[in-house]
């Protein structure tokens, strides 16, 4: 008796390897995909804008990586005592405009390194409703003060600002197909190698109106699948059916009844590594993770020699697998075992055996 419901899931053609550069870029889903990997030591990189939610955010954050734009002081806007960018998550806010600034183009100068060599980009969108500058928003709201194409502007991220400063656009599949379709044409261009892998966030974003976000999701599934049709190094995985169609039960969700879950997560994450990542990688991944619970072992007595000796034990499955996989960076989990598990060594204690 089947008690969920079957959905066909498509292997990659070329699944995900450990040596691949991973971009990941999008909503707050992304991070549930690029922390798991990033756990396991994936060589990846995530959000470089901060959380983008909308499909025209998300297509301009990856043109500027491409052309490695640097933003300038009249890029940022100064409201809430805070310097902030139209186009970035609140987490690149500064107190302080140069610094701000310093932290925003460090930023962008290594996501065009990094998308110049990665072989995959993972591109979640969450949203179809755009934000932009109202044409009455008041100067202090304007970059550079200026009231030029303030109607059209686009905002990635309202920085809790007025809600009367922004104009709400519920984009259309072709404004989506437009935007993204011009993205991975430049994106070709720049780098000939990469592959991208779209996902839609399974989160509801209930505060448009229940109605309106299965609206919102269905552009981008449309859009998404147009895309993957035309192009033959797109593909798509779907997290957002995983948890709307097949587990579909609010136990799944937090209690919000918005985001999924620790359970939720952990079974679309299981299908990815099925999926997505390459066979010969996964007994890897096993390794690692074990390796990356025991450095987040909190111990209750850890001058105890038993601790010690745990650190020791791990100190040198750590390092073993470090010379078996060169590419692997498990440096801090090195350095985190070597400082108790080799005292527990000084100590002459059980770590000997």
């Amino acid at each position: 008796m089947e008690f969920q419901l079957p959905i066909q899931i498509h292997p990659l053609p070329r699944p995900i390897a450990y040596e691949d550069k991973i971009l990941l870029v999008g909503s707050c889903f992304t991070e549930h995909i690029g922390g798991n990997l990033q756990d396991l030591k994936f060589n990846t990189l995530q959000n470089p804008n901060g959380i983008l939610f909308d499909p025209l955010s998300v297509a301009s954050g990856i043109v500027s990586y491409i052309q490695n734009k640097q933003y300038l002081p009249e890029d940022l806007v100064y409201f809430n005592e805070l310097w902030q960018s139209w186009q970035h998550h609140s987490s690149y806010s500064h107190i302080d405009q140069a610094e701000g600034l310093k932290v925003i183009n460090a930023s962008q100068s290594r996501a065009h390194a990094f998308l110049k060599q990665a072989k995959w980009l993972i591109i979640t969108l969450g949203s179809s409703f755009s934000y932009r500058l109202a044409e009455d928003a008041g100067p202090v709201f304007r970059p550079g003060g200026s009231g030029a194409a303030a109607a059209v502007y686009p905002v990635a991220n309202c920085h809790r600002a007025p809600a009367s400063v922004f104009r709400k656009h519920l984009l259309t599949v072709e404004e989506i197909n437009t935007a993204l379709d011009n993205c991975m044409h430049q994106l070709f261009r720049f780098n000939p190698e990469i592959n991208i892998l779209f996902t839609i966030s399974p989160v509801r974003h209930v505060r448009d109106g229940v109605i309106e976000n299965n609206r919102s999701k269905a552009r981008l599934i449309e859009s998404v699948h147009h895309l993957v049709n035309k192009f033959d190094r797109l593909h798509y995985f779907p997290a957002y059916e995983l948890v709307i169609d097949v587990l579909r039960d609010y136990r799944f969700y937090d209690v919000d009844m918005v985001h999924p879950n620790y359970q939720g997560t952990s079974f679309v994450l299981e299908k990815f590594t099925k999926y997505c990542i390459e066979e010969a990688a996964q007994p890897l991944m096993e390794e690692v993770r074990k390796i990356v619970i025991a450095r987040k072992h909190k111990a209750f007595q850890p001058a105890t020699l038993a601790h010690k000796k745990f650190l020791h034990d791990h100190w040198q499955k750590a390092k073993a697998l470090q010379e078996k996989v060169p590419f692997l960076d498990l440096e801090e989990e090195i350095r985190y075992f070597s400082e108790g598990g080799q005292q527990g060594v000084a100590d002459g204690g059980p770590a000997h055996a």
